[in-house]
């Protein structure tokens, strides 16, 4: 997707990294091992990569600099602003020093740049992943993409408020008892001092949870019924669950519904670090900006909406990241390009700043906290990940769909839609949101075409 992830954005921006001359450079064939590197001065090459992870962005500055300094290899980082990913992808690839590698976010994303992306098949990251399924295909067949991050979302708690309110999580096996717990909760947030769910803010820093996480509910169901993993005509089956748990969450909050289009992901977080909320729809990415709450304290649900068998429901699992390398980049870019990756994926240094948490990094900064897909994936130190783990292997999980959403224009109807229905619920202010969501849908998988 390519309108996340939330709101951390210190530190955006090119950081051009050029250590000492180190003791690896790369060499010329395109099997993208690191291996091949030669050292020194001999190195060739070099990697400007667009980050599309805010959150993330601390820690690729300084894996940069570790690569530089071990191969002499210059590594940028920029990192675009959270739901400017797209348009800054098409800003620098039209500069002559464009971005060797940068990412889309599944078939949407691959269609738009498949004119960029080099042929992956061959190269030694490819070897390194656990599932093809983590390769990303294009149509003449061939790897565009890789998956670097396995995530998970779903509905955070806090396990402490919510038996506070008494309850435990064993009582919240479906929508409808999720409804009773926050509906009750509701009836007694002055006596119990806190609300069932943290802002549902609509500002462009927080509004991909509901346009495009919590509509991927609706999506993977009709999907299932319907035996289909893409569609050129959404039919909306499933909207009705969709305006359910909207509802659920908007008048269960700590804000009038009236006033989400000015809430921002900061206000959702700090709400629910605070203990101003139990629920709080949010991924495993996010760990890091909750973790004050503590690791015991931390709980993690299936996100509820209606749908008959839901009690079998795991878990939202995927990924929306995939690496692609610029075949337009020269040929000592494009080994250096692949060079890099494959150490991030291989190597101690990359794998413990890609994997671990806190104190990750040799700087003492926490790690990207990931679940990589490779080989050498390190045990997670980062608890919604566990959690998620944990729920997936009795239950079923809920596929990412939403990489097939026609594009961002369709999000954003969504998003303006959901915006206004909040503010004044009525029928025909949801009949804008299914008319973003089917007619908006149609129309803008035709312009794709």
């Amino acid at each position: 997707m390519l309108d996340r992830r939330q709101f951390v954005t210190a530190g955006l921006g090119a950081a051009m990294v050029a250590g000492i001359a180190g003791l690896a450079g790369c060499s010329g064939g395109n099997s993208g091992g690191a291996g091949s590197a030669t050292g020194g001065d001999d190195a060739k090459g070099k990697v400007y990569y667009l980050n599309f992870k805010p959150e993330q962005d601390t820690q690729w500055q300084e894996l940069a600099e570790l690569y530089t300094e071990e191969t002499g290899v210059p590594v940028t980082v920029k990192t675009a602003a959270s739901g400017q990913y797209e348009t800054t992808l098409k800003s620098e690839m039209a500069k002559s020093e464009a971005p060797t590698l940068f990412q889309v976010n599944g078939p949407v994303g691959l269609a738009s740049w498949k004119d960029y992306c080099y042929d992956l098949d061959d190269t030694d990251i490819m070897g390194e992943l656990t599932k093809d399924d983590y390769a990303l295909k294009g149509d003449d067949g061939k790897v565009k993409g890789i998956a670097y991050v396995i995530e998970s979302y779903g509905i955070i708690y806090n396990k402490k408020l919510l038996e506070e309110a008494g309850y435990t999580a064993d009582d919240i096996t479906n929508f409808e008892s999720l409804k009773k717990v926050a509906e009750d909760i509701t009836s007694r947030k002055d006596e119990l001092g806190f609300s069932a769910f943290g802002s549902a803010g609509m500002d462009s820093s927080s509004d991909w949870r509901f346009k495009t996480h919590l509509a991927n509910l609706p999506i993977y169901y009709e999907y299932k019924a319907d035996g289909i993993d893409t569609t050129d005509a959404i039919k909306g089956t499933y909207l009705p669950q969709y305006r359910q748990i909207w509802d659920l969450y908007i008048n269960n909050a700590t804000c009038d519904p009236g006033l989400l289009s000015t809430k921002t992901a900061d206000d959702a977080t700090a709400e629910f670090v605070t203990g101003q909320c139990v629920f709080y729809q949010n991924g495993t990415w996010e760990y890091a900006n909750v973790a004050e709450v503590g690791d015991d304290n931390l709980g993690l649900l299936p996100i509820y909406i209606g749908v008959e068998g839901e009690e079998d429901q795991g878990i939202c699992t995927g990924s929306e990241n995939y690496w692609c390398v610029n075949k337009n980049a020269s040929e000592d870019d494009i080994q250096a390009t692949l060079d890099f990756i494959n150490w991030c994926v291989t190597s101690d240094t990359g794998t413990t700043a890609m994997c671990g948490a806190d104190g990750a990094m040799p700087s003492g900064d926490p790690g990207m906290g990931f679940v990589i897909p490779f080989k050498d994936n390190q045990p997670s130190e980062n608890v919604l990940n566990n959690l998620a783990d944990e729920i997936n292997a009795d239950k079923t999980p809920v596929k990412w769909c939403f990489s097939t959403m026609p594009s961002e224009e369709w999000k954003n109807g969504v998003g303006s839609a959901l915006t206004t229905y909040a503010a004044d619920q009525t029928d025909a202010n949801w009949d804008g949101v299914v008319t973003a969501f089917v007619d908006g849908w149609a129309s803008e998988a035709a312009a794709a075409k």
